[in-house]
């Protein structure tokens, strides 16, 4: 458990807690510790699903400009590998993952954000990629992962121009999945990383990589992708399993024990 992140573990859900008061501001240390959560979070049997969540108030508002501020080229030529790394854990963990945001998501905060599955937003949180602002661009995947989940216009309008997406309109373009009350935030977030507890975790593993691997080459590469997960899927206990409960019992009442 780090300092500032926390894996939180209950009912087969795992919470990455951000708790660095008072904007979860995404030092190195916390990027490291995010890390480490997200690594603990793939490694850990009762783990089914994951939420990422900052707490009440906020999600993350960012980098940490003031450390950032006395870094050089070379500092940062060396950093900046490990920056995207440590939120690329997150998008590597094999389980669906969803974000759970609230207050503002800005810079870090919102690529952070972006390496879920799914995003649920605060109905008064604000999302955006501001970097331009201190005369850079988003390092932790923004002018990648934004562009692939909103398109090249829409991206290039909000890093371009740094400025802030509020609820209403991240859920209108597709940047949050689904816009509640800011009290609901942390509980909707559980209770869709809940409905995979009892899920057949490889089946899952395997449609997660298959969509992330194949959205990223050509469609037959893409099927070919997919063809070798669905056969392998035919190794595992749970496909037996979820197929002698449906050809005995009709669909949806497998119990399956993610192997």
């Amino acid at each position: 458990m780090g300092e500032f992140v926390r894996l939180e573990v209950a009912d087969g859900v795992g919470t990455i807690r951000l708790d660095r008061p008072k904007m979860n501001a995404l030092n190195v240390q916390v990027q490291e510790e995010i890390r480490a959560a997200a690594l603990e979070a793939t490694e850990r049997d009762d783990v089914r699903a994951v939420v990422v969540y900052g707490g009440e108030r906020v999600f993350a508002a960012g980098a940490d400009i003031k450390e950032m501020a006395d870094m050089s080229y070379t500092d940062m030529v060396k950093r900046s590998g490990a920056l995207q790394s440590s939120f690329g854990a997150v998008a590597r963990i094999p389980k669906p993952v969803v974000a759970a945001v609230t207050g503002y998501a800005l810079g870090g905060g919102c690529e952070l954000a972006l390496c879920a599955d799914i995003r649920i937003a605060a109905d008064d949180a604000t999302l955006g990629q501001p970097e331009i602002l201190l005369g850079i661009i988003p390092g932790a995947g923004g002018t990648q992962r934004l562009t692939r989940l909103v398109g090249p216009s829409r991206a290039k309008d909000i890093i371009f121009s740094g400025r802030n997406v509020l609820a209403d309109e991240a859920l209108a373009i597709g940047l949050v999945d689904k816009v509640v009350p800011a009290a609901s935030v942390y509980d909707e977030a559980v209770a869709w990383a809940k409905q995979f507890s009892a899920a057949a975790a490889y089946a899952l593993r395997a449609a997660k990589e298959s969509i992330d691997r194949g959205s990223e080459v050509d469609l037959e590469t893409g099927l070919e992708i997919e063809r070798q997960q669905f056969a392998a899927l035919f190794a595992t206990e749970d496909r037996t399993i979820g197929m002698q409960s449906f050809v005995e019992n009709g669909p949806g009442k497998a119990r399956f024990v993610g192997r």
